[in-house]
């Protein structure tokens, strides 16, 4: 097999390839038997016509398409891993001589990696971020454990006031028609979560269990729902219920209520030795991505817009899958904020770019030196999943593809060079 590599702009490469007379020939029988059964031709049962028959009422061209999906990818496959590119998007392919007893003579236009300019990566210095627990921190966690443990108790005796947990009827009209989803019963709302129109639990401050009430709204601009953009409207409320938020005092009860230790001061040090422990996490995990970034920013690379574009998609594939968990769907969100797909694609675009750039620039960093993932890390980080999922690591190997150890070993070899520069530079 023969083949040629043509430099076209910026990323773009074409390649000839020639594909050997018998080779083709191979690839046209093999078409021929698969497709043999579709054919009806007078003098022989179906699915029995020759070949040479069948070409002959046909055309010689007749089992081209399949023989061309035959050869075609594994040829290309095998020229990219000899001249060793790295193609980002699919080829664009094109027949230059195509026969019976020919060689098969084809082009391949295609993007490939970038290749990076590294600039300086070592000796830089670079400002540690550090995070300092306060006492402040400490109480805060104290508070939201606190929140956790507050209980609802029915209040009769004074009207609704922010921050009460309410139960109530109520009826939505818009030029005195009731609308679709503007009616509820027994509707709990905690007053001040902003779960409502604009206004409308403000009104309900002050009312009474029993009493009912016209209350006066607008629905704002962007309502997710266009009939009711801009729209005034006034809801008949009935308050059945309220509740008031009952917090439980802190103090060595409280303590042994929520965790496992025994005095409040005991609880307090534990949450001060995880706030630390969070912090300075956060405070590696920061100061490593302060020197990725300075190393990114010192490399020349011009990067394909199909790999922005990719990184794009991936993007927006995570923020519908987090949607639906939600109950949504990126169709409905790009409805209800009233975004067009291309300008929510748009705002990533930025993100996407220095993602692909980092990316490349710790990709060529492992290349330059040398760094790779011994068979050891490999071994560690399976053993660690394994534990993790609580499986045997035997059983755990098994469940692995090619694919996943691929990502293993491109991460491992990430985690290295990240290693690597935090060493190999100034951290003050």
């Amino acid at each position: 097999m023969n083949s040629t590599v043509e430099k076209l702009e910026t990323n773009k490469i074409k390649l000839q390839i020639t594909v050997e007379a018998h080779i083709f020939e191979e690839g046209m029988s093999k078409a021929y038997h698969k497709n043999v059964k579709n054919f009806n031709i007078h003098g022989f049962r179906k699915g029995k016509a020759p070949r040479k028959f069948i070409e002959q009422y046909y055309g010689e061209s007749v089992f081209y398409e399949d023989t061309i999906n035959e050869v075609c990818p594994v040829a290309y496959d095998q020229v990219i891993a000899e001249h060793g590119l790295y193609p980002v998007d699919r080829p664009e392919i094109d027949i230059v001589t195509i026969g019976n007893s020919q060689d098969l003579v084809f082009t391949a236009v295609v993007t490939v990696k970038p290749d990076v300019l590294l600039g300086t990566y070592k000796d830089i210095q670079v400002d540690k971020i550090e995070y300092n627990v306060t006492d402040l921190e400490v109480e805060q966690e104290l508070k939201k454990a606190q929140e956790k443990s507050a209980r609802w108790v029915a209040v009769e005796s004074r009207p609704a006031q922010m921050n009460d947990r309410i139960t109530m009827d109520y009826s939505g009209y818009v030029d005195k028609e009731q609308f679709p989803g503007g009616t509820a019963q027994n509707q709990s709302l905690e007053l001040g979560s902003g779960q409502f129109i604009p206004g409308f639990e403000e009104q309900i401050v002050g009312m009474n269990i029993g009493e009912e009430k016209d209350i006066h709204v607008t629905f704002p601009e962007e309502y997710h729902a266009p009939e009711l953009k801009g729209k005034n409207a006034i809801f008949n409320v009935k308050l059945h219920e309220i509740k008031e938020k009952e917090m439980p005092r802190i103090d060595d009860e409280f303590a042994r209520d929520v965790s496992e230790f025994d005095t409040l001061e005991a609880y307090q040090a534990d949450i001060r030795e995880k706030l630390n422990k969070s912090a300075a996490e956060k405070s590696k995990y920061e100061t490593e991505e302060k020197v990725i970034q300075k190393v990114v920013e010192n490399a020349i690379v011009e990067i394909p817009e199909i790999m922005v574009e990719k990184q794009i998609d991936s993007t927006v594939k995570d923020f519908d899958y987090r949607m639906r968990y939600q109950g949504l769907d990126l169709q409905k969100y790009l409805e209800y904020t009233g975004t067009s797909l291309a300008d929510f694609r748009a705002q990533y675009k930025e993100e996407a770019y220095n993602k692909v750039k980092t990316q490349l620039v710790i990709e060529k960093l492992g290349q330059v030196e040398s760094i790779i993932a011994e068979s050891s890390d490999i071994a560690n980080n399976i053993a660690q999943m394994a534990e993790q999922y609580k499986k045997d690591v035997d059983e755990f190997k098994k469940t692995f593809h090619e694919q996943d150890l691929a990502y293993m070993t491109e991460s491992i070899i990430a985690q290295k060079v990240v290693d690597f520069l935090v060493t190999n530079n100034e951290i003050i």
